[in-house]
């Protein structure tokens, strides 16, 4: 037959292996505990009827205990699980709880709100972010610094392989490209195409025409047109006068030429405009003579 002043006797004057003694009190280590203190009225052991609140992974479960399962230990503890929401968990401790000591039922409704608080705050805690400090050992960091090195190196390396195949690419020693990356051969070609613009803009930077170039060209033009609509005996039997035509010509292009070195400063923008034009070829052929006399404008 249990007696629980008996036990509770030995327990506190003699020895308890979940009496935890300290400089603040005397506290209980057994989870079924409603509020771990050592006392009469708290202790699960020597309290026949007795009741608690658990917690198994998030969920709250209510233990209870009588006297009539006191003979069979395996089947001690009844428990009945709590909803999440707080005020129905009240609710369903009232209900099952109706008949039992109201000092025990305000404990056991106390706990439930410490558990519930320490739930919430438990989930905030996991949705933050934290820092977390973890050292490294210096084996670590030196085989770190050692591959660091060695990937540098290896790098160095690529890159003057790279540069070595171009090169050997530009210089026509490979028939075709072997193993070379696409992107790597258009941006070759590329680089072949901007230099080779750089070159005719540079070779058509040097020539420097005058601005009324248009109007006197036309005219010269104009007057070579109606001297070689000429029939081909008149062209024979006329040289000498074509040769002072062409002299004077000559003197009229050194005039010109001398004129636009003068005015190059204030007509520089038309001249550049003009520098693209195609230069006029007028060819003369003497049948009799055989000879060929060709003039540029």
């Amino acid at each position: 037959m249990q007696h629980d002043e008996v036990i509770w006797q030995v327990i506190r004057h003699k020895h308890c292996s979940f009496m935890s003694k300290i400089s603040t009190g005397i506290f209980c280590r057994n989870p079924y505990n409603v509020t771990g203190i050592c006392n009469r009225s708290s202790c699960p052991l020597a309290n026949s009827r007795y009741a608690t609140i658990r917690d198994h992974d998030g969920v709250f479960y209510l233990y209870m205990k009588t006297i009539e399962r006191a003979h069979k230990p395996n089947d001690l503890w009844e428990r009945v699980k709590l909803p999440r929401n707080y005020e129905k968990a009240l609710e369903l401790i009232d209900k099952h709880l109706m008949y039992w000591p109201k000092l025990l039922v305000h404990k056991i409704k106390q706990r439930l709100t410490k558990m519930t608080q320490m739930r919430i705050r438990m989930r905030k805690l996991a949705l933050k972010t934290r820092e977390k400090i973890m050292t490294t050992p210096r084996k670590e960091k030196k085989r770190e610094a050692r591959r660091e090195e060695k990937a540098e190196k290896a790098a160095v390396l690529d890159k003057a392989i790279e540069k070595e195949l171009l090169a050997r690419l530009e210089n026509g020693i490979y028939d075709g490209i072997y193993n070379l990356p696409f992107n790597k051969f258009l941006q070759t070609l590329d680089t072949d195409e901007l230099q080779a613009e750089d070159e005719i803009e540079e070779e058509s930077e040097v020539e420097y025409v005058e601005g009324n170039f248009e109007l006197e060209e036309e005219d010269d033009i104009e007057d070579l047109g109606m001297n070689y609509h000429i029939s081909n005996d008149e062209v024979a039997d006329d040289d000498d006068e074509e040769e002072e035509e062409i002299n004077a010509m000559e003197e009229k292009r050194v005039r010109r030429k001398s004129k636009s070195v003068h005015e190059k400063s204030e007509k520089d923008e038309f001249g550049k405009k003009l520098k693209k034009k195609s230069r006029i070829h007028v060819e003369v052929e003497h049948e009799e003579g055989g000879e060929r006399q060709k003039v540029s404008f």
